[in-house]
């Protein structure tokens, strides 16, 4: 038996700060950052905002577009970098605030940015090995970074949450193939015990961690699947920025139509643990019955986690999101950062 999203759900916060912004207070050229990165503006977490409301939202979300009862969900496991706490787990706050059965497998997981596919291939293990028949797997960051550090431009907030369940159920919408991981012990970004922001090791996370990982990842799963990059038709990779997503892309094989829904990075930034699982949520929508999904995370220190999908009916639109979309000051993002 194999497992199948049943339900998606996206949050995102309505507040943004465009890459000018962030450039003027820095006294540095707008137009050469968003060159280099790619990113024009990116998401910011409001003061009631966190990863636990995030996280809900979109496992909300996530339920109700699947149409089961939340008493039918008995894991929940909520990767990200960025728990609300230290000692206390955001997965057993989501699960309850959810009203998910008591009896519910809860953890929460961390591998920087891949930690919201790590808790989908758990949730996946479990529902082949009919352990559970429903679980929530959430990727969800509010993510930190060092006032003038090149990663301010880029280090955003939201959270992308899938229900999943048996191929069986009428309501399945997309089903996992197969899955791998490709992992080594290379520090290009950390945060120290105690420490507020994070730490990276400046290009040395393009080769050998980002290009590496995702590269041999990808390899792997096309070649446990035996198909080959043409016979994909849409394909997500993670996004710390605009420019690595598209160069591994090419140098892949793919090419920018494969890439075109879920390449959300532009406007939304480095969602961190949610990242590639927002690119995810984002194709669940345009997809076609029958259309062939690669999704590639990657998460510093190091690893990929690697997936094949396949659509078992068309893709289904979320409700739009209503709010209007608010833009600040590089002081009240100061101010908004300092909270979180």
């Amino acid at each position: 038996m194999k497992s199948a999203i049943l339900g998606f759900g996206i949050s995102i916060p309505s507040r943004r700060i465009t890459s000018e912004e962030i450039a003027h207070a820095w006294k540095q050229d707008p137009e050469t950052m968003k060159a280099g990165l790619g990113v024009t503006e990116k998401s910011v977490p409001d003061a009631g905002e966190d990863t636990f409301t995030l996280a809900f939202e979109a496992g909300r979300q996530a339920i109700e577009l699947a149409d089961i009862k939340t008493s039918q969900i008995s894991a929940v496991f909520v990767g990200s970098e960025s728990h609300p706490y230290a000692v206390k787990p955001t997965s057993g706050m989501v699960a309850a605030a959810l009203e998910c059965d008591p009896f519910c497998h809860c953890a929460d997981l961390e591998f920087a940015c891949k930690a919201g596919t790590a808790a989908m291939q758990i949730v996946d293990s479990m529902i082949r090995s009919k352990q559970i028949s429903h679980g929530l797997a959430i990727g969800a960051d509010c993510a930190q970074s060092k006032p003038g550090d090149a990663l301010e431009y880029t280090a955003a907030a939201g959270a992308a949450a899938f229900v999943m369940g048996s191929t069986d159920n009428k309501n399945a919408l997309c089903q996992i193939d197969q899955t791998l991981s490709f992992t080594t012990d290379t520090p290009d970004f950390w945060r120290a015990n105690g420490k507020q922001h994070p730490e990276h090791a400046g290009r040395f996370t393009g080769e050998p961690a980002y290009f590496h990982h995702v590269r041999e990842a990808t390899k792997g799963i096309l070649e446990v699947g035996k198909i080959k990059p043409e016979d994909i038709d849409h394909v997500v990779f993670h996004m710390p920025n605009a420019k690595f997503p598209s160069r591994i892309a090419k140098e892949l094989g793919f090419t920018k139509e494969q890439l075109e829904h879920g390449f959300i990075v532009p406007t939304v930034g480095n969602t961190y643990s949610a990242c590639s699982p927002l690119g995810l949520a984002h194709v669940l929508q345009q997809a076609k019955k029958s259309d062939r999904i690669l999704l590639v995370s990657y998460g510093s220190g190091a690893g990929s986690d690697a997936f094949l999908m396949t659509m078992m009916r068309d893709g289904v639109a979320l409700a739009p999101d209503t709010r209007e979309t608010t833009y600040i000051n590089y002081c009240e993002y100061q101010k908004l950062t300092a909270a979180h």
